[in-house]
């Protein structure tokens, strides 16, 4: 993470860490995806911390954080956000999120509107989906090696673009036998079946602040659900050009600009 510095708080028995890194009067939260790390969002705070303050949260089960937490609901997942937030000083903050990270955004931004003063969702939806759209994810996870030998193991394992491989393989942690994934399938699986047990339309239309979708071109959220996504007063959807779910990591420097551009009110 180069120049980022490394802090941790608790929330009862969970450990949550996080990375913050630049300075300025407006703070970046960043949070990353189901199985993601704050390792991922590491070019983005290169390149936003001239001008913001960033600060990237490993999500409970994930990373750094404890790794089997006992509450994997979207209330806790929401409450560790809140309180990331305030520990920060409670200032509104722009707030991304990708795939199951921006679905926290959103909720924090639903139920805590004065924390929250701008809403980035990356490939991200309002979840609900069948039972069958978990079993593929669930496969996916189950199908990771408990240790990979070494980084190009990984790397073809994980396939996808270079850029995502690299920046998922930067997450991984020494083990004595090589590189490890630091969470367990079991809480992912339970934490994405949270997600998508219903869809929450209700926060969604609830949210104040000024929302920006960023989407791949080949990404994972319905074109049906974004066009529903869009009537919403103050929505703005942006393509990027050949990204898939990753947008961040397929494009960086496509997202990087666009992110930017929302930041200074120029998306």
């Amino acid at each position: 993470m180069g120049s980022a510095a490394w802090h941790s708080f608790s929330r009862g028995p969970v450990e949550l860490a996080y990375a913050e890194a630049g300075a300025g009067d407006h703070t970046v939260v960043l949070l990353h995806g189901l199985a993601g790390t704050a390792q991922e969002w590491a070019a983005t705070m290169r390149g936003l911390a001239g001008t913001h303050r960033v600060v990237a949260l490993e999500q409970r089960g994930h990373g750094h954080s404890t790794r089997a937490p006992g509450d994997v609901t979207r209330a806790a997942y929401v409450g560790d956000v809140v309180a990331l937030i305030e520990r920060l000083g409670g200032a509104p903050v722009t707030l991304v999120g990708q795939s199951m990270g921006g679905h926290t955004a959103m909720l924090v931004a639903a139920e805590n509107p004065e924390l929250v003063s701008r809403l980035v969702m990356v490939e991200a939806g309002v979840g609900g989906a069948a039972e069958t759209e978990l079993e593929p994810v669930e496969r996916w996870l189950r199908s990771w090696p408990a240790v990979f030998p070494d980084r190009d193991a990984f790397v073809e394992f994980f396939g996808g673009s270079p850029g995502a491989a690299e920046a998922w393989a930067d997450g991984l942690q020494f083990d004595a036998g090589g590189l490890a994934p630091c969470w367990d399938a079991d809480v992912l699986v339970a934490a994405l079946r949270a997600v998508l047990v219903l869809p929450r339309w209700r926060a969604w239309e609830s949210v104040s602040a000024p929302t920006y979708l960023m989407l791949g071109e080949h990404g994972a959220i319905p074109a049906e659900q974004v066009e529903r996504m869009c009537r919403r007063p103050g929505v703005s959807s942006i393509t990027i050009a050949d990204a898939g779910h990753d947008v961040h990591l397929d494009r960086p420097a496509d997202w990087l600009e666009t992110l930017n551009g929302v930041l200074t009110g120029n998306p």
